[in-house]
């Protein structure tokens, strides 16, 4: 009797042990041996990729000659605070939950909260996943600016998500510091861009050793009234809005959707040098977009000079 009650005490601290391992290895291997980052949840405009009415982009991916592209979103985890958030509700929301999950940070709570930028379908309507039709959540925080907030609360279906308390909404202002954990600070700032439904808001991601910029969407950098050269000279990383490569590349108007293409972002960064131009991270491409592709010749050439190029996975030390 006694020898079977040791047995069974050294088995349990084996099986302990092992399992302690593998949670260990498995922090290390994702965060860079840091317990604060950023990881890419997806990198394509909203309508995702393959996109809507491009057949051939579906079949490319049936066939294995293309891979399929989530849309643009940031997860961010503290792993000593034990806790993870999401910047923007996409479409593919809840793979993107997924992956930060499986991933990352399993714990009680799906996500500690959800920074939306702007009232656009890829940075949004994620949020209806949220709802009585599918998870039935519960007071997920979801962080938001004034006509934002407002918009999810006086318009269907999302105005139920507020009612049925399946999320909660934090009001945010802009250029006003929010504190996420001990580590982690994070600052909306307004940029201009078609502002119909909300105001649109670029974020700053402030961790103990390093910061962080997102702008997945902004008109032109001319139209801003800050200087995007001297805001990512002040940064690490600097997430951007490389929705189109050149002019001409959608076969309709372009400032019916306007934003600084790539050729025009790297123009203002010429003069830069290559330590300045690596900070720069190209995210949000349209399907149109050949920088969406690895090895295309417009991404390397540009990969050359030093800009980098998002891809979904990269992980990004606080």
């Amino acid at each position: 009797m006694k020898s079977n009650l040791i047995f069974l005490i050294v088995s349990i601290l084996i099986i302990s042990c092992k399992n302690e391992k593998v949670s260990i290895k498995n922090q290390s291997d994702l965060s860079n041996k840091t317990n604060q980052y950023i990881t890419v949840l997806g990198i394509a405009q909203d309508g995702g990729f393959p996109h809507i009415n491009n057949t051939d982009e579906f079949e490319e991916i049936k066939e294995s000659k293309s891979k399929k592209e989530l849309v643009t979103s940031l997860g961010v985890i503290d792993l000593t605070a034990g806790k993870k958030f999401m910047f923007e509700a996409t479409p593919d929301m809840p793979e993107q939950l997924a992956i930060l999950n499986k991933g990352h940070l399993q714990s009680n709570r799906i996500v500690d909260g959800i920074f939306l930028t702007h009232a656009h379908i890829g940075h949004y309507t994620g949020l209806m996943y949220l709802g009585r039709e599918a998870m039935g959540a519960k007071r997920i925080p979801v962080y938001a600016m004034p006509r934002m907030q407002s918009f999810l609360e006086n318009n269907g279906p999302w105005s139920q998500l507020v009612s049925l308390n399946n999320i909660q909404i934090n009001p945010i202002q802009a250029d006003s510091t929010i504190r996420l954990t001990n580590s982690i600070q994070v600052v909306p700032f307004l940029v201009p861009h078609r502002d119909e439904f909300s105001e649109t808001v670029g974020y700053k991601v402030i961790g103990d050793h390093k910061k962080t910029l997102f702008i997945p969407d902004i008109n032109k950098w001319s139209l801003w009234k800050k200087n995007i050269v001297a805001e990512v000279k002040q940064v690490d990383y600097a997430f951007i809005d490389a929705t189109f490569f050149k002019n001409g590349e959608i076969p309709r108007p372009m400032a019916e959707v306007p934003h600084p293409f790539i050729e025009e972002t790297i123009t203002l960064f010429k003069n830069e040098p290559r330590e300045i131009k690596n900070k720069i991270i190209f995210i949000h491409f349209n399907h149109s977009n050949p920088a969406i592709k690895k090895g295309g010749q417009e991404r390397q050439s540009l990969e050359k000079e030093g800009y980098r190029f998002a891809n979904t996975g990269d992980i990004f030390p606080l």
